[in-house]
């Protein structure tokens, strides 16, 4: 088996280097936003949170005790310990010290996810939880690589793309006449400076690029258990689409750790030819080494026997963990792609009393469109938390027409309202800019628009990237007393429906 794979030093070196870059970004994101989204005084309270979960139903070293402070220690630690990683360091020693390392990084990140609730709630939280801890087998530089945990990561590759493949055929027509990319670059969750291009090309190109998005997904997986230079190929497809997705959009770190488990394709011997590099000697395992490898292979395979159903199911499960430690998960993304792009815009004023003549003026996103002339961003791999919810609120919106005639709003919404009528200056941090720094403004509005992105004669003529065309109200005119009790927010804002 160790001859099937023709040598994994250099995949190994790449995969875990790779993923130490990306644990390092997971940290850093926590660190600058978990406080504010989720932390003492956040608009998902951890403490109020565990009150309600076991430590079996979310595993978490919060569940001793949560404070900011000790968020922010743990950041910091998983970023250091990353650093390790990324730099080689963490090869240093023998086995167990890097095994260590990689437990202690997957065991950080997964108290983080497990108590992170709907700002978690990601299907690159989990693949980057499972590929850590699997990584962690991998041992280290000086030790001969082990080919399971390289072939347990190509299993998560292809649970990836083929779940990813599944999930678009049968959840939604338009990927199945191939018109799905006439919608997505204007629809997706954070548009990127070149969404704006993609969305004008020709729409034979556009359905040349689902095919592709097909053929990669739902062919070209299985070619990763193939000998080389099948599996080399296969994981070459992948890596293009993934850059070309990255291209086009903002997705975090998704795409770039998808193509890390592409990674998982090189041989040494075409690093040797492609490149000339020299595979280092390395020392043997040892048998403590290769049991333990051979045994996290055999829990593996136990564990995959729900995700490998899940896959064959007509009612396949999109992102879904099968246990609390999120090893061998379901995967997959935007089985269905929205026709129509609405967007929540945020807005406050110092005046009173309000009046028809009442000037209001908008909160700016980091990420989320926002003002009509604001080119789309690039903001990935980093992700924005906040963005990415208030992508999700209009579809908890019924419209029909140009008539809203039901909505749900968020609960962690009305938080933040309150909290920018509060001048929180956690939150403040998370915006890109808002008129109201040093005073808090006395009233909040959220307004629903309908957003497009413009044609190249409207850019030309308005310099603007997207036109929008008011809809209705979200949330209504709201001050500081309203939010005495949450029940009566609800109220008003049901009124307004």
């Amino acid at each position: 088996m160790e001859e099937y794979f023709e040598g994994l030093w250099w995949s190994r070196l790449l995969v875990q280097r790779g993923l130490g870059a990306i644990y390092f970004l997971a940290f850093l994101t926590a660190l600058n936003q978990f406080p504010a989204l989720l932390g003492e005084r956040g608009l998902l309270p951890v403490r109020r949170f565990l009150s309600h979960v076991s430590f079996r139903e979310a595993p978490s070293i919060f569940h001793v005790r949560y404070s900011d402070r000790m968020l922010k220690s743990i950041a910091w630690i998983g970023m250091g310990l990353s650093v390790l990683v990324v730099t080689g360091l963490a090869d240093g020693g023998p086995f167990f010290l890097s095994l260590a390392i990689w437990l202690v990084l997957w065991a950080l990140y997964l108290s983080i996810v497990n108590v992170g609730q709907t700002f978690y709630a990601f299907g690159w939280e989990s693949m980057l939880v499972e590929a850590g801890f699997f990584a962690a087998f991998l041992g280290p530089s000086g030790r001969a690589p082990s080919f399971v945990p390289m072939l347990i990561l190509r299993w998560m590759l292809f649970r990836t793309e083929l779940g990813a493949g599944l999930i678009k055929i049968r959840s939604d027509e338009c990927w199945r006449n191939l018109t799905a990319l006439f919608y997505h670059h204007e629809t997706q969750p954070l548009p990127n400076p070149m969404s704006w291009e993609f969305h004008k090309f020709p729409k034979w190109m556009l359905k040349l690029g689902v095919l592709f998005s097909h053929f990669v997904q739902l062919v070209v997986p299985f070619g990763l258990f193939f000998p080389q230079p099948v599996a080399l190929i296969a994981g070459g497809f992948i890596v293009v689409h993934q850059l070309w997705l990255i291209v086009s959009g903002n997705y975090a770190w998704l795409n770039w750790l998808t193509i890390v488990l592409g990674l998982t394709t090189i041989s040494d011997s075409w690093m040797t030819q492609t490149f000339s590099l020299m595979t280092p000697q390395t020392l043997d395992r040892g048998i403590a080494q290769d049991a333990l490898t051979y045994g996290i292979g055999a829990v593996t395979l136990l564990l995959s026997a729900e995700p490998a159903k899940n896959l064959l199911s007509k009612n396949q499960k999109m992102n879904y963990n099968f246990n609390a430690l999120h090893l061998v998960n379901a995967y997959g993304a935007f089985g269905t792609v929205t026709r129509e792009r609405y967007e929540i815009v945020v807005e406050g004023t110092s005046e009173d009393p309000i009046t028809d003549a009442t000037k209001w003026q908008a909160y700016e996103f980091k990420g989320k469109p926002g003002a009509a002339g604001r080119r789309p961003p690039q903001v990935a791999p980093y992700h924005l938390r906040l963005d990415w919810l208030m992508w999700f609120l209009p579809f908890s919106v019924l419209v029909v027409g140009d008539r809203i005639l039901g909505k749900n709003v968020e609960p962690w919404f009305l938080r933040f309202a309150e909290k920018l009528l509060e001048g929180d200056r956690a939150i403040d941090s998370l915006l890109k800019s808002h008129p109201f720094r040093g005073s808090p403004p006395r009233y909040v509005r959220a307004r629903f628009y309908r957003y497009e992105l413009t044609s190249r004669d409207e850019h030309r003529k308005t310099g603007d990237w997207w036109r929008r065309k008011l809809v209705g109200e979200y949330m209504p005119p709201l001050e500081l007393a309203d939010f005495s009790t949450l029940d009566r927010v609800r109220r008003r804002t049901r009124r307004h429906a």
